[in-house]
């Protein structure tokens, strides 16, 4: 893994425990450093640890469209501030008493979260400023207002946060010696607005959105589940990647979905056992799985129903698949790559028996020293699929 995307994954992580993070710039814009933490996390012992902390502005960065939804004006219509922070009318919850306290500010910022509110929850003015960031998030305008929405945007929970500004001992701004010094005092990991600029400028150029990382335990071990999209896709790839760490070049498994295979226990297919095997193995052995929506050899759903039936009729499967005017095999491994460079997985052992998977990778930029079979799900009623998979796409059986 990448030092920039092991900092970015460990400073979400971290959000994701409701702790609060040190998010810092460089000299050329504010050259502060700003408490973060995650809204829909929020807590009066977090926002009493902020405001003692840190000592500045306690803000709530938030998107234009969720500013658009409570109704949230900005506070001025001639914005002439040095950087062009976009504060919105400060506002309270409307169970609010005075707004004043930590319970009372938390609850104001959780609710800002909390999709479900409206702009009849909230009161103007109040005690917590809303900041609006831009949509094209630290891309577009290097401030802490997007830094802190982006981080709430990979973490996966709705994208509010709060910061707040941290003040060294003599009432100045906290700079680098300060902010280490802060940092190992009170356990708070810190993250560079640069190291956040770095991640998403490396997913644009990827093509990929990484999405929210979830804990996935299941009955072949536990497991770590992140989504990965293109915008113009309408299904979501996922990384499943062993959540124990071993010393071992990871295994790695690169498997299309199979429907009919692994919901359904097909038998004209060894989809399902592969799957559940991949996952032992990589659950013992460090590594991940690759699960790629490619069904039916990257044809669908639909079409591969419709190679069933000619199959039914004396066709093997890349027959069925030419005679439906598609290639035999239309799966495409480059996101496969991507994914596997943007976890940091870019020395791996291939658990596979397919030559082109391999192959596929190597162009791709990805060192695979070593194919490990993968033998499994052999019955009588495959019996013909399995020796078109030798005979024609090379399988190593």
């Amino acid at each position: 893994m990448t030092s920039t995307t092991e900092k970015v994954k460990t400073a979400v992580k971290e959000l994701k425990k409701g702790k609060l993070i040190i998010l810092s710039d460089d000299k050329k814009r504010e050259h502060e450093g700003d408490l973060v933490g995650l809204a829909s996390f929020v807590t009066a012992a977090t926002v009493n640890e902020a405001l003692s902390i840190a000592r500045g502005v306690l803000a709530v960065p938030i998107t234009k469209s969720r500013a658009d939804e409570l109704g949230l004006d900005q506070m001025t219509t001639h914005n002439s501030e040095k950087f062009g922070t976009k504060f919105t009318v400060s506002v309270d919850h409307i169970d609010s008493t005075t707004g004043v306290s930590a319970y009372e500010r938390a609850a104001t910022i959780k609710n800002l979260a909390n999709l479900s509110t409206t702009s009849v929850d909230f009161e103007t003015p109040g005690h917590i400023f809303p900041l609006v960031a831009e949509d094209g998030g630290v891309l577009t305008r290097q401030g802490h207002t997007e830094g802190a929405v982006e981080l709430a945007k990979i973490a996966g929970v709705p994208p509010v946060a709060y910061i707040i500004e941290i003040l060294a001992q003599d009432g100045k701004m906290a700079r680098e010696k300060e902010l280490k010094e802060l940092a190992k005092k009170h356990d708070i990991f810190q993250l560079s607005m640069q190291d956040l600029i770095n991640y998403r400028e490396d997913q644009k150029q990827a093509g990929i959105d990484e999405g929210p990382t979830v804990y996935l335990p299941t009955q072949y071990g536990d497991f770590h589940l992140t989504e990965f999209s293109v915008n113009d896709e309408e299904k979501s790839d996922l990384l499943i990647q062993s959540s124990r760490s071993f010393d071992q070049i990871p295994l790695v498994r690169l498997h299309s979905e199979c429907l009919t295979g692994e919901i359904f226990g097909s038998q004209r297919c060894e989809c399902g056992p592969q799957l559940r095997e991949a996952l032992k193995t990589i659950n013992k052995q460090g590594g991940a799985l690759v699960y790629l929506r490619q069904e039916g050899r990257g044809i669908g759903l639909h079409e591969k129903l419709k190679s069933y039936v000619l199959q039914e009729n004396k066709f093997d499967t890349y027959d069925a698949n030419v005679h439906l005017g598609h290639l035999p095999d239309e799966r495409d491994y480059k996101k496969a790559a991507k994914i596997l460079k943007i976890s940091g997985l870019t020395k791996i052992r291939l658990l596979t028996n397919n030559p082109d998977k391999v192959q596929s990778l190597i162009d791709e930029g990805i060192e695979v020293i070593e194919q490990v079979p993968l033998i499994t799900g052999i019955n009588d009623k495959n019996e013909q699929y399995m020796q078109t998979k030798k005979e024609k796409f090379n399988h190593k059986l």
